[in-house]
């Protein structure tokens, strides 16, 4: 006979494991919402894209141009706000002579659509291939920043970038929602898994790994399991006392994006 307070154990967990299955995107996703007259404002040149990758689906991107750019920096930002504030990182890139474009995730920003991870994926691979056809591979770089690293990694391993950046990635998403849901069966009821564990050797050119010692959020670990698994083609950078948030107030972080951007 099963004692009373292990029904009240399980019942708790049966309806927490419901509760995290039918609202888990509004604690993955935090998105800022644009309306579609929205006008974007930068000192640097820069061109709006809409990338219809699907009927009913528009992605909107922002595209940061130079002349005579050397190649172009695709970036996948993390899962806060939209493109309108993450689009101050651009200048990081465009110092050194690149191009940047930027890209909202369905639900963010002005961009439209039903969010899961296979049709997310594909909105991805669709903008990956749409830029593909103005600048050649081995001058396309993909950037992903902490959610964003997972479908950075999965467009690296289906296509044949130069170089894949990862900043503060995860091994997989099972992994950083197990950190703060330990006693649920996570892998039954999460609904986004972003196998980044899983795409990264399958991925042919270099990756370079950018993660903070101190990152309380998604810690460093991951990064050196990811690297532990494809350690011939990928490098590790660990900024001593970054956080999750505060990579670019390192010099280290400049010098690092210097060093692979400079060639």
């Amino acid at each position: 006979m099963i004692p009373t307070f292990l029904w009240y154990i399980l019942g708790t967990i049966f309806l927490l494991s419901i509760l995290v299955y039918v609202l888990q995107e509004k604690f993955i996703f935090r998105p800022e919402i644009l309306k579609a007259d929205f006008t974007f404002k930068y000192q640097l040149p820069f061109k709006e894209y809409f990338f219809d990758s699907a009927p009913g689906v528009r992605i909107n991107g922002l595209h940061f141009y130079r002349e005579n750019p050397k190649g172009l920096i695709l970036y996948f930002h993390g899962n806060t706000r939209s493109i309108k504030g993450w689009a101050r990182y651009a200048k990081d890139f465009y110092r050194y002579n690149y191009d940047v474009v930027l890209v909202d995730y369905r639900g963010f920003g002005k961009s439209t659509g039903k969010r899961n991870e296979k049709e997310m994926l594909k909105d991805m691979q669709y903008v990956y291939d749409r830029l593909s056809e103005k600048y050649p591979e081995d001058h396309l770089i993909i950037y992903g920043r902490s959610l964003g690293s997972g479908f950075a990694t999965k467009i690296a391993s289906d296509n044949n970038p130069r170089y894949l950046i990862l900043d503060a990635p995860y091994f997989n998403f099972k992994k950083v929602i197990e950190r703060f849901l330990p006693f649920l069966p996570v892998r039954l009821v999460l609904r986004y898994h972003l196998r980044t564990d899983k795409w990264l050797p399958l991925i042919k050119c270099h990756t370079y790994i950018i993660h903070g010692t101190r990152d309380k959020l998604i810690p460093i670990r991951h990064s050196i399991a990811l690297q532990a698994q494809h350690h011939l083609k990928t490098t590790l950078i660990r900024i001593e006392g970054g956080g999750h948030n505060n990579l670019p107030s390192f010099d280290e972080y400049h010098n690092f994006i210097r060093d692979i951007l400079k060639y």
